[in-house]
């Protein structure tokens, strides 16, 4: 079992920047390839950034390429995404999710290798204009 806590979320102005952080805990942090998804409100889930478990492999959907961030510090067993240049369309809630990392190396869909993985419980972004 793997437990995942995101944190970060919050109010922010149109152009603003966010840090979102998701603690795991449980089995080898290391072992495990993390991602990130946002669902808006009235809308499906959403894949936006995805990490191997050394870093070597990085996706992005194209809506956050170039204003998102995702990294992650094994020591801390935490993945992050910084996201800067934040845009009204950002408002979602966000979720971490956690998958053996061989499963995201072998997707051909990076989003949809954590279709059975483990999943936080959300934090709320909104972005006003």
């Amino acid at each position: 079992q793997v437990q995942l806590v995101e944190s970060g979320g919050g109010l922010v102005q149109a152009g603003g920047s966010l840090r979102l952080s998701c603690a795991a805990s449980g089995r080898t942090f290391s072992s495990y390839a993390m991602g990130w998804f946002r669902q808006a409100p009235w809308k499906e889930r959403e894949f936006v950034a995805a990490i191997s478990w050394s870093g070597g492999s990085i996706y992005y959907a194209d809506s956050v390429k170039g204003r998102f961030t995702i990294s992650r510090d094994n020591a801390k067993n935490t993945v992050y995404l910084q996201m800067n240049s934040l845009k009204p369309e950002d408002t979602a809630v966000y979720y971490c999710a956690a998958v053996i990392n061989s499963v995201l190396l072998r997707a051909k869909v990076a989003g949809r290798a954590f279709d059975h993985g483990y999943w936080g419980q959300g934090t709320q972004v909104t972005v006003s204009s």
